[in-house]
């Protein structure tokens, strides 16, 4: 598209939204008119693509997940699509600059975390390799929360994101489909046919909303479906008749269904949270199975032939329901028996396991399951007798074992045991955690069928977290290595060839420079509080989780103050920690966490000794686009979960490709980064994941590890020097109120911690050194590539 045509087509699509030309519109017109452009150049791509793999008649991948955290879609089309340049030039000639379009972009609220985003990560990879592929999951009117920090204590609003994101969906009413909740299941034979049927049930409508992907200089457009829920009644003409129109509209029928796809993980500590989580999931499932396999018999008229051209994945547990919905089409809508249908539904489904944190590996109380979902219940329950038979035939009565590998047990339904007894492939996401899940959780069913099992380390989408957050260093790349490693990100490595060269490092240091003045300026704009751009950065930005160990961070920032309020005029290196983390709203330990941070921001921020010394900044509202400002001006990247817990992680992936250096613990990716840049450029500590297994082995005491120094840190916490006491972190970390003592093990690690961090300090007093760490990891990152996660599912996993 030229430029000519560009301000043609912004004109006319302008002029049919708004009735106005683009030089008469407001910045608000002028953005829908630029997102109607592109959204229809994306479109009549993919028509072109769509045609081309039915041709070809190519195996699809459909990926399930209850998140895809999208981040904004803006800039990240033109930038895929090759346009940037070309409308960045057609809106200055119409007096528009594309950076107020750009901030306008919201952030699609369709996800939490690192979980949501590596779904989108892989759909944007998938698109750019050309694979065809479908994302599934649900059109959150709300999303995840807008964090407002309000005396100190995180405030969770409404994010509207749909009020301007909106414009980059597309409504697809007439390919709703009936969702069914509740009721009874009446069962009979007909002629030796086992035969069902449900009674009594009601009806949800799902509507789809595509949102079309873009992949890196790429012809390939795939889409990610989003279900609405709605009621299928919008009017009772009997009772508008009748002349009672408040029943006549159905109001709270209508409310009930359309609360489904309302909010991103609802609170499930009570009841109703929780029918609402699960109608959810099967939501998600049920409209996405029926539409993945009524398109499949209008192309291949049996449904036999599944498992060849289709792969469903499951990501996480949440869309495990899969598993029992399948079965229930093929058998109940299709006619298939068992054997046939369990044949089929074995050899499409995979799953991907990502954390051992055993809150996340879902359970649902029986009764409720069976109540909300009684032919999935009746599933369920036949997967499981079949499962037991298989199981004690391989390993005896053991009762306890078989209890531990049940899909239903004391009660529960369990959904990753739903997906080990049916799935033919099921992967960790990194070398450790597959190690682990192999040994520990899953070691039964890794010996029952080894050769199900495996490892795809996670990726990121690198030209998203690089090319488009951090165009500097882009170029600086271009220039030494040339262009491959836009499309091949292992070719980043020939930026070895540069390691001892002082130009390339000072040039390095100099973008890393401009990054953090961009940073301190939307510092200074929203927290009020100007930081020194020539100060180190350390940075931890995640979800806040009590194993991610905020806490530690906060506990050595505290103890450096009491050392600078000590002896003020030792040479310390100014340093500014970052954070920016959301908690989630029933978790109180979490948003206590937060409000620590924010009383040792104030405190450390106004105390004039430290000033200079020292700075703490919580951020609030982390997002993707927040991220990516304050991931390129990162130096140090704090991954310092305990050992065995984080999964992967691929936030330590994004500030690596970005040259900040880790310091972390050897837990998840953590582990294959050291194997990239080994010892000697990052900064290790704490135990390893044998070691704190064996620590809890004897018996974990966390006042065995509370030194002086340590005593008058924690005593901070209860004193009233902060603003308020902290009484309910001291008990998590000293007493067994909570359950367990330090169950992350904080306080055991901490003076580790706090001799890797003066490790920090004595690196970057050598900017030669410190800079060339930050190349290396620069070079060293490119195995980290969504690119290469995708192609390893397509090849390992898929079969595609």
């Amino acid at each position: 598209m030229t430029k000519t045509e560009a301000i043609e087509a912004l004109n006319s699509s302008c002029m049919r939204l708004f009735g106005c030309d683009m030089t008469e519109a407001t910045d608000k017109q002028a953005y829908k008119a630029l997102c109607t452009v592109i959204r229809n150049e994306l479109y009549d791509h993919r028509r072109a693509f769509k045609r081309g793999y039915r041709e070809q008649g190519r195996k699809q991948v459909f990926y399930m997940s209850m998140e895809f955290l999208v981040g904004t879609s803006l800039h990240n089309n033109l930038f895929n699509m090759g346009l940037e340049e070309t409308f960045t030039e057609a809106l200055k000639d119409l007096n528009i600059d594309i950076r107020k379009l750009y901030a306008l972009d919201p952030d699609a609220g369709l996800g939490n975390g690192g979980l949501g985003r590596l779904a989108s990560c892989y759909l944007d990879s998938l698109t750019g390799l050309g694979y065809p592929a479908t994302g599934y999951s649900i059109r959150y009117e709300f999303g995840i929360f807008k964090q407002q920090i309000v005396d100190g204590w995180q405030m969770e609003l409404p994010d509207d994101w749909l009020q301007m994101g909106e414009v980059w969906l597309v409504p697809k009413m007439d390919d709703a489909v009936e969702v069914r909740f509740g009721g009874q299941v009446q069962e009979w034979y007909d002629g030796g046919k086992f035969k069902v049927a449900q009674h009594g049930y009601t009806t949800v409508l799902a509507v789809p909303y595509n949102l079309y992907i873009s992949g890196y200089d790429s012809k390939a457009v795939n889409k990610l479906v989003l279900w609405s829920a709605r009621s299928p009644r919008s009017i009772d003409m009997e009772a508008l008749r009748r002349g009672e129109f408040a029943r006549a509209m159905d109001s709270e029928k209508k409310a009930n269904a359309e609360i489904i796809s309302s909010v991103l993980y609802p609170e499930d500590k009570e009841r109703n949270g929780k029918i609402l989580r699960l109608k959810q999931q099967y939501l998600l499932c049920s409209a996405s199975l029926q539409t993945i396999l009524r398109n499949h018999i209008k192309r291949y008229g049996s449904l036999r032939t599944l498992p060849d051209k289709v792969a469903i994945h499951i990501n996480d547990t949440h869309p495990a329901l899969c598993v029992p919905e399948l079965m229930r089409l093929l058998m109940d809508e299709h006619d298939y028996d068992w054997d046939e249908a369990w044949d089929i539904a074995s050899r499409t489904l995979s799953y991907t396991n990502h954390t051992v944190m055993s809150e996340a590996l879902e359970c649902w109380d029986e009764n409720l399951f069976r109540e909300l979902l009684p032919r999935i219940y009746a599933i369920c329950a036949e997967i499981n007798r079949r499962l037991l038979d298989k199981l004690r035939a391989f390993y005896g009565d053991d009762q306890g074992k078989l209890d531990w590998m049940a899909v239903i047990s004391k009660g529960k339904v369990r959904m990753h045991n739903l997906c080990l007894a049916t799935c033919h492939k099921i992967n960790g996401v990194s070398a450790l955690h597959t190690e682990i899940l192999k040994q520990t959780i899953f070691h039964d069913y890794y010996r029952y069928t080894p050769d199900r099992f495996l490892n795809v380390t996670n990726g990121i989408a690198y030209r998203r977290w690089l090319c488009q957050s951090n165009p500097e260093l882009t170029a600086l790349l271009r220039e030494l290595i040339g262009d491959g490693f836009l499309k091949d990100a292992n070719a980043l490595e020939d930026l070895l060839r540069y390691a001892d060269d002082k130009t390339v490092l000072d040039r390095l240091a100099a973008i890393k420079r401009d990054n953090k003045a961009r940073l301190a300026k939307y510092i200074a704009q929203a927290n009020g509080v100007n930081v020194d751009p020539d100060s180190l950065f350390d940075v931890q930005v995640k979800r806040l989780h009590e194993y991610k160990r905020q806490m530690l961070n906060v506990l050595n920032i505290l103890y450096r103050y009491n050392q600078i309020k000590d002896n003020p005029s030792a040479p310390w290196q100014p340093k500014t920690y970052i954070f920016g983390a959301k908690a989630s709203a029933g978790y109180d330990l979490a948003k206590a966490i937060i409000a620590l941070i924010v009383a040792v921001s104030n405190m450390v921020n106004s105390d004039p000794d430290v000033r200079d010394k020292l700075k703490v900044i919580f951020v609030e509202d982390y997002r993707v686009s927040l991220a990516e400002i304050i991931i390129p001006a990162a130096e140090i990247s704090e991954q310092i979960s305990i050992a065995g817990k984080e999964a992967s992680g691929t936030g330590n992936m994004k500030f690596m490709i970005n040259g900040a250096v880790t310091i972390g613990t050897l837990d998840g990716a953590n582990v294959e980064i050291h194997d990239q840049v080994g010892d000697e450029n990052m900064f290790l500590f704490g135990m390893r994941a044998n070691e704190v297994q064996e620590l809890w082995r004897r018996g974990y005491d966390p006042r065995a590890y509370i030194t002086p120094d340590l005593q008058r840190v924690l005593g901070m916490l209860t004193s009233g020097v902060l603003g308020q006491r902290f009484d309910v972190i001291i008990d998590s970390l000293t007493t067994h109120r909570f359950g367990v003592a330090d169950a992350y093990m904080t306080l055991a690690d901490f003076n580790d911690y706090a001799r890797a961090q003066r490790d920090v300090d004595r690196a970057y007093a050598d900017r030669d050194r410190f800079n060339r760490m930050s190349l290396v990891n620069i070079a060293k990152a490119g195995i980290f590539s969504a690119d290469r996660s995708v192609q390893e599912y397509a090849r390992n996993i898929w079969n595609l």
